[in-house]
């Protein structure tokens, strides 16, 4: 049984079916840190770095690859996204920044176990795990109307299958319980605003 992952102390990733509004409030709370001069790092997964880059041609379908292979992509990504030197989640933490991520660990549980075994991604995700994750619960209805005025179409973007990754990112989230992450479970359909100020509230107890 693997060992209680390490709980990155001022590490907050944002979570959601795509279409729930991760972006925009990623947005949001990078003004709220700069109105209040505090010192913040975003970030995003897939990253801008080339295998980041890989793997968004892919989810894009403008190149095909195998589900393990694309999962294995993500892990590697995320290990580059932790560990790079320059700009890596450790060394932003290391330099006093809170670190706030679209997306992270969980969205790799709930997306890539689609095509792959639940198992499989758990071990190919050996990683440390933000403070807080804060999960935007929205119907998958929505989240689909959302994402089909869009002007692209992204692999994960059915609706059959977004109520898939919904049921995939509820057993992720009892596999970390008791982990001492903070999961904070936020009303979707709320207003931005109102969402923002929810989070806020949370990560400045």
């Amino acid at each position: 049984m693997r060992e209680k992952p390490e709980v990155l102390q001022n590490f907050i990733a944002l979570e959601g079916l795509d279409g729930s509004g991760t972006t925009t409030q990623l947005n949001m709370l990078k003004k709220w840190f700069a109105d209040n001069d505090k010192a913040l790092y975003s970030t995003c997964e897939p990253t801008p770095m080339p295998s980041g880059k890989l793997i968004r041609q892919i989810l894009l379908k403008e190149i095909k690859a195998e589900p393990e292979t694309l999962a294995r992509l993500f892990s590697a990504d995320r290990y580059e996204h932790l560990h790079n030197p320059d700009s890596g989640i450790l060394k932003m933490l290391e330099c006093g920044s809170t670190v706030l991520t679209d997306r992270y660990l969980f969205s790799s549980l709930a997306y890539q176990s689609l095509g792959c075994d639940f198992e499989l991604v758990h071990e190919l995700n050996p990683y440390p795990i933000p403070e807080y994750t804060i999960f935007l619960d929205l119907p998958a209805e929505v989240c689909s109307q959302r994402m089909h005025k869009r002007d692209k179409i992204e692999l994960f973007d059915a609706l059959s299958i977004q109520n898939r990754i919904i049921e995939n990112y509820n057993r992720a989230f009892s596999l970390y319980e008791n982990t001492g992450m903070k999961l904070l479970r936020i009303d979707g359909t709320k207003k931005p605003e109102e969402i923002c100020s929810e989070i806020i509230t949370a990560i400045s107890r």
